[in-house]
């Protein structure tokens, strides 16, 4: 490799790991008092209790955010049970009818047939292994996306480093309910 392209790839890489959001702060998209700012769709019973919005029973459910983003940090803090089938979805170009296709969804999933792309993957587009496991306790999850870059980490470990898609360039964040009993608290964004 010659020193100019050496350069290019050092710089390209500082970049992405740059505090590029230094200057912009946390809000909260979860109030941790009410379902304000967020659309439910499909049947979940979605509530609030204690601090956190739940849900335990009515079949693949999602919260969808009031307003779209590009590039951005995500952190949330989740509790599930072992059997839950969850996932916070990013980017999602349809907000009535969510998947894995029309959104990048971070996977929340410990018994998922395939686990590749279970608990901290983002399905489709990037791998975890070893899988890590989250249900039963309360879990951080950090997510940053900026261009066609993402990152996921839980718990402090990076299970998703710099994977590469460009297929949804901006959308609303969506809250899944799948299976099981699905908690998140603290939910909190910082745009670029």
């Amino acid at each position: 490799m010659t020193n100019r392209r050496l350069f290019l790839a050092g710089a390209a890489a500082t970049l992405w790991a740059a505090p590029a959001f230094a200057g912009a702060r946390f809000k909260p998209l979860f109030d941790g008092q009410s379902l304000a700012g967020w659309t439910p769709v499909g049947n979940a019973n979605w509530t609030v209790t204690d601090g956190a919005i739940g849900a335990d029973s009515g079949g693949m459910s999602f919260l969808v955010s009031r307003d779209a983003y590009r590039d951005f940090e995500l952190r949330a803090e989740f509790w599930v049970s072992e059997d839950a089938n969850s996932g916070i979805f990013i980017r999602c170009s349809d907000r009535t009818a969510i998947t894995a296709d029309n959104a990048y969804e971070c996977n929340i999933f410990d018994t998922r047939p395939d686990p590749s792309y279970g608990t901290g993957s983002i399905v489709n587009v990037a791998k975890v292994s070893p899988m890590p496991k989250a249900g039963g306790r309360w879990n951080a999850m950090e997510i940053a996306a900026r261009g066609d870059r993402f990152s996921i980490t839980l718990n402090g470990k990076k299970t998703v480093d710099d994977a590469r898609d460009g297929k949804h360039e901006a959308g609303p964040i969506a809250l899944q309910y799948g299976a099981g009993i699905v908690k998140f608290r603290k939910v909190e964004i910082r745009v670029m």
